[in-house]
């Protein structure tokens, strides 16, 4: 039996992923290798973010 389509997990606001740079930053994320990572997720979802919001300006 076909499992049926599950809906991507809803994209959290600009302001959100922006202020969770801004802590990791903040608390000097970027020296470990750990930090690093997480910083590239976060702009990746960033990127994503400011797409969403010209998106819905359009």
């Amino acid at each position: 039996m076909p499992t049926p389509p599950t809906q991507p997990p809803r994209a959290r606001s600009l302001a959100v992923v922006n202020r969770e740079i801004r802590g990791l930053l903040a608390a000097g994320g970027l020296v470990s290798p750990e930090g690093r990572c997480r910083y590239e997720e976060l702009l990746v979802e960033w990127a994503a973010a400011v797409r969403g919001d010209v998106t819905e300006a359009a």
